[in-house]
């Protein structure tokens, strides 16, 4: 997976306080259902009581341990062992089951080569060595190495400047120091942002080459005890993944927009614009450490400082490192498993419900403690239709390849079917990695109400209280200081927000690029995982520090199992509008705040450049240059994006009268109007997207949620907007704001006709 949901550091004291924080009967038994009349509801409840009943944690564990046995990244013999062997699995569930191949650009390291020529010699192991604890961490015959995908091949040679996380705020503090990364290698540590960001700002700037290191601060000793007395990350081991500018488009460099079929055309890899264009290299921290020990130059500032035992200075040099990397730059295949329940009532209205099943070496925790889950859901889902019962809509189960190097087999899935899902997919429903904790989700706003009901209903394995209560707790006990007014809201109308989509896993194709509303949950926060993407993500670590009885695992089954049949079942799909119209609204305010920032901003700076107010940075002894002037930010005119989130507001005001009044005393819609309003709501997402897409990234569509340019992982909400301000392109902002409310008010026109069809006679 490209990133984990919902990461916390909870101390004990913290853990019993949440544990106590809800009353002991976790699940009701009469509460409303959305989507369903009374009556229905109760055969609803009937139906997951039998589903609950049929889910066993032995089963996740005995397939986790055989999933797991070996490496299996893209184009390895286990990957597809491990598709046909789940294929077989849903095939004798009852489900029609298929392998759905495609061919994708996956280089392979045949060079790796990191040494230091100055001021000492050292030569980087990028090695991690087998542990007698672990016992398939010596299969080294079958595992990829330390590499980043889609690095470039190249051989550079320059002096070393520490930069921090590597993003561009990073790159202004080195400039106000006087230091300039041009024709230089940097070194960054991971978090702080996804790891291809780190390569693309060093280019930018002139750099040649990008090491990344994993520095024991983010998840090695500073965290806990390393692996294997604890779970956290050694001194040798680092952290595989790709480098690829995921925030342009995901899936196949070589085939954007199309499916990478055998007969695709495809692009040239050196005219591929995902591939980064500095060389790149991930490394242990363990290797990291002579490195950094060696650099001169000023003190990092001390946010900078991570848990190595040395000063960290910045550089540039006397460090001097050679770094010279050769890939393999072919295809390979991938292969996704699809399995369908078809629909007995609506079968042109589908629910799919995905994880993957690569990872970059055993991938027990990443993805596969996931992909047991869900395996076990549809198994018990299978169960009960082969006890008579049939699914109002289809059910689309997907085993997903290739997510880890981008978002592969989803997004050429996705893309391939393109037209088909626009048509006939109603959600999709995702999950990664999944461990002992708190549930945490992010998806679209229309199906925020829809997830608390959900988790309401499924008690949490270790306290006893549901899953929402905990959670809810949760964000009131450990969520930021300027958030608490706001988490205690939520926890007193029993509402779970849920967060903005950015990207980092295969919800992405389908909400960003095809406007299909989209879920990712999962369970985490109480497991001690420092082996991301290392050769130490297996069973045997998993079974100690993740989920050791696998009770978070049937909890993500019965989630996620109540998410799917509630939305298969559901006379009238369950969406709700008003959190939409509030989070829309919130983030309008969002960025006209944004504005007024950034205009005091230039107003302080050059004001104090102007009186000649700045001085050295932390140490005397610095050089210190001057940052450049800021231009004003202009005045601009959101009454337009002003304008479009009233409209929506009053729509779904009079959509919810609507459906209060249709509804009253939990009474059914007539058959005719039910048809009608499905019709509707199944494609409002798609009023939220432009064909024209993002300015410069075409490919993503959604005009309320994308991956930041640079961020990767991290959301960026009215992108279109927000970025164009924070990058102070006046202009852009001012051409974006009236598309972003044509949008805004393109959705309320659906709404409307939601509460037309309601209110019709």
């Amino acid at each position: 997976m490209f990133g984990r949901l919902g990461r916390h550091l909870i101390p004990a004291l913290a853990l019993a306080l949440a544990g106590q924080a809800a009353a002991q009967a976790p699940v009701p038994s009469s509460e409303p259902l959305l989507g369903f009349s009374n009556d229905r509801a109760s055969e609803e409840r009937a139906l997951e009581a039998r589903f609950d009943a049929a889910l066993n944690a032995a089963n996740l564990r005995q397939w986790l341990q055989r999933l797991s046995a070996h490496p299996h990244h893209v184009g390895s013999p286990w990957d597809k062992s491990n598709a046909e062997f789940m294929a077989g699995l849903f095939r004798s569930w009852g489900y029609q089951t298929q392998i759905e191949q495609f061919k994708v650009l996956f280089p392979t390291p045949k060079v790796r080569l990191l040494e230091m020529e100055a001021p000492i010699r050292f030569k980087a192991s990028l090695a991690e060595p087998a542990l007698p604890e672990d016992s398939t961490s010596g299969q080294a015959a079958e595992q990829l190495p330390l590499y980043n995908a889609y690095s470039i091949d190249g051989d550079v040679t320059g002096e070393l400047v520490y930069v921090n996380f590597g993003v561009p705020k990073d790159y202004e503090e080195l400039q106000r120091r006087g230091i300039d990364v041009k024709g230089k290698i940097v070194i960054a540590r991971y978090y702080g942002s996804w790891r291809g960001i780190k390569p693309k700002v060093a280019a930018e700037h002139g750099a040649i080459g990008c090491i990344i290191y994993s520095d024991p601060h983010e998840d090695g000793y500073f965290q806990g005890d390393v692996y294997p007395k604890g779970g956290y990350r050694g001194d040798q081991s680092g952290q595989r993944g790709s480098v690829a500018d995921m925030p342009l488009y995901s899936g196949d460099p070589l085939t954007p927009g199309i499916g990478a079929t055998d007969d695709a055309r495809r692009l040239d890899v050196k005219s591929a614009p995902t591939i980064t264009k500095i060389p790149v290299l991930p490394i242990s921290y363990g290797d990291a450490l002579p490195l950094l020990k060696a650099l001169g130059g000023p003190m990092a500032p001390e946010d900078w400082r991570g848990s190595l035992p040395i000063p960290y200075h910045l550089g540039a040099g006397p460090a001097r490192v050679h770094l010279k990397l050769e890939f393999n730059w072919n295809l390979s295949p991938v292969y996704d498993v699809i399995a369908r329940l078809p629909g007995a009532e609506r079968p042109d209205e589908w629910i799919v419900r995905g994880n993957h099943h690569d990872g970059w070496v055993n991938g027990a925790m990443d993805p596969l403690s996931g992909m047991v889950a869900e395996l076990e859901e549809a198994r018990a889902v299978g169960e009960l239709a082969k006890a008579g019962w049939k699914p109002k809509r289809t059910i689309v189960y997907a085993g997903w390849d290739g997510e880890e190097p981008g978002l592969l087999g989803s997004t050429e899935w996705a893309e391939t079917h393109a037209a088909e899902l626009r048509d006939h997919a109603v959600v999709y429903i995702n999950s990664d990695s999944n461990s002992r904790g708190y549930f945490g989700a992010g998806g679209s706003h229309t199906l925020e109400t829809f997830v608390s009901q959900v988790i309401r209903d499924v008690p949490d394995p270790e306290k006893g209280v549901s899953v929402l209560d905990r959670a809810l707790a949760a964000n009131v006990l450990f969520g930021p200081p300027d958030q608490q007014q706001e988490a205690r809201d939520a926890r007193a109308s029993k509402t779970l927000h849920l967060e903005a989509l950015g990207s980092g896993s295969d919800f992405t194709p389908f909400l960003q690029h095809l406007g299909i509303a989209a879920l990712n949950i999962g369970y985490g926060g109480e497991e001690q995982y420092g082996q991301y993407h290392s050769i130490y993500d297996s069973f045997d670590h998993y079974v100690r520090f993740g989920d050791p009885k696998f009770e978070y695992g049937v909890a993500l089954a019965k989630t996620g199992g109540r998410l799917t049949l509630r939305l298969a079942d559901a006379d009238v799909l369950p969406l709700t509008f008003d959190p939409f119209a509030t989070a829309v609204g919130k983030y309008v305010e969002e960025v006209v705040k944004l504005t007024d920032t950034l205009r005091q901003e230039a107003e302080e700076r050059n004001r104090r450049l102007d009186d000649k107010l700045f001085q050295s940075v932390d140490d005397p002894t610095q050089t210190w240059v001057a940052p450049p002037r800021l231009d004003p930010a202009p005045y601009l005119n959101f009454a337009p994006l002003q304008n479009a989130v009233a409209a929506l507001k009053k729509s779904t005001a009079d959509y919810s009268k609507a459906w209060a009044a249709a509804t009253a005393g939990g009474k059914a819609l007539p058959a005719e109007t039910a048809n009608r309003l499905n019709e509707v709501l199944m494609k409002s997402e798609r009023a939220l997207t432009r064909p024209e897409g993002l300015p410069r990234r075409s490919w993503y569509v959604h005009q309320i949620y994308a991956p930041g340019f640079y961020t990767g992982y991290g959301v960026k909400t009215l992108p279109a907007v927000r970025e164009a301000l924070e990058q102070r392109n006046w202009k852009e902002a001012t051409d974006q704001i009236p598309n972003v409310a044509a949008t805004i008010e393109a959705f309320a026109r659906e709404v409307d006709k939601a509460t037309a069809v309601l209110s019709a006679k």
